[in-house]
């Protein structure tokens, strides 16, 4: 019996070091080959040289060295990928849209391509206009030239929707880990307790509305702690450096931690988690808050309010922020609502299971026919 080869693309390679998208990757190649598929990850290295291969827990890799580093290396990186792929035989999935015009390769050799086409990259307010633009041309590329389109949200379906047709999309949103425990020692490093923290934990950007949260958490004394995780650069970024002169003595900013157990405690634990995205579809972030059980405080917008509902309080400017910490940092009654809410919308939209046996059957239904 032949077996079916699925070839990713689009990310930096497994094991998963690098955010969401190659912590679905992993989750996907994982539960795929368990499930008997031959699973195939290309993965980006730094070095020059040929091809070489490996195997990861039954993955197999696929590893491109490049000689650039940065954003340079990743667009050569792709390149190189997508110029591989057209030797290989099976069906393709695309993360991320970033190069989508490299997929014009796969096209014009016949392969089957899905391309899941991530969020509005081109609307944030970190990218200058050329990186918008090169954003933007791939976004229009990677709709008509991917085979069929994945939505991570409604709200992106319904933006794509307005560049084809509508059939040509399926939404599936992202999963996340349940935490039902974490080890309470690991907050001692933060000088943190159980319960008398409140965490951030995402890029330190524009759009993510560290301004807004620290100031409206700084505007009284709080006898509370605020944790702000994120590779601060005060003396590089001028936005880090008016978060962090913004930021009362109650504020903690310990740099970016990647330590899952570190992470898992953080959430678990806090009082309240804020999540400030504005622009996006279904985040990775506010996924696995939801699946800790984080009471969340989050930004109002449609991204947010179709993922956490009802399991989240929500603020539209820094004034409506700071209302909700008085109101809420000692309504008991309110934060274990809102941690009850949380565990119920987590297990009734993003379970890792629920979630990759939509992407398994959409696989399935686009796998290339023998001919």
């Amino acid at each position: 019996m032949s077996v079916n080869n699925l070839y990713i693309l689009g990310i930096r390679g497994l094991p998963a070091q690098h955010g969401g998208f190659e912590t679905f990757a992993q989750q996907l190649a994982l539960y795929l080959t368990a499930r008997g598929w031959q699973v195939h990850v290309y993965c980006q290295e730094l070095g020059a040289g040929a091809l070489r291969y490996s195997t990861w827990n039954g993955v197999r890799r696929i590893h491109i060295p490049v000689r650039q580093g940065g954003a340079l290396g990743t667009v050569v990186f792709d390149w190189k990928a997508s110029l591989d792929a057209t030797s290989r035989h099976g069906l393709f999935l695309t993360l991320g849209y970033n190069t989508a015009i490299f997929g014009l390769l796969q096209r014009l050799k016949g392969q089957t391509n899905l391309i899941n086409m991530d969020g509005v990259e081109w609307r944030r307010d970190k990218w200058g206009a050329l990186a918008k633009t090169w954003f933007w041309l791939n976004e229009r590329a990677g709709c008509w030239i991917g085979n069929h389109l994945v939505a991570d949200h409604p709200q992106i379906k319904e933006h794509l929707a307005t560049r084809v047709s509508a059939a040509k999309i399926s939404m599936i949103a992202y999963g996340g880990d349940e935490v039902l425990e974490a080890d309470a020692s690991l907050l001692a490093a933060y000088g943190l307790e159980p319960g008398r923290f409140s965490v951030i934990i995402a890029r330190p950007e524009p759009e993510n509305s560290f301004l807004e949260m620290v100031r409206a958490f700084s505007a009284s004394p709080r006898h509370h702690r605020l944790l702000v995780l994120g590779d601060f650069q005060p003396e590089r970024h001028p936005y880090h450096r008016q978060v962090m002169q913004a930021a009362s003595a109650e504020v903690i900013f310990p740099g970016a931690i990647y330590d899952t157990g570190v992470v898992q405690a953080l959430r678990f634990y806090c009082r309240f988690y804020l999540h400030g995205h504005r622009v996006g579809g279904t985040n990775p972030s506010l996924v696995e808050a939801l699946g800790a059980g984080c009471a969340v405080i989050a930004h109002d917008n449609h991204f947010n309010r179709w993922v956490a509902q009802g399991a989240a309080v929500y603020f539209k400017d820094g004034a409506e922020c700071a209302a909700l910490f008085t109101r809420l940092l000692d309504d008991d009654s309110a934060w274990q609502q809102l941690r009850t809410a949380s565990r119920a919308r987590f297990a009734q939209g993003f379970t890792w299971p629920r979630i990759l046996l939509e992407y398994e059957h959409l696989l399935t239904h686009w796998y290339p026919k023998a001919p």
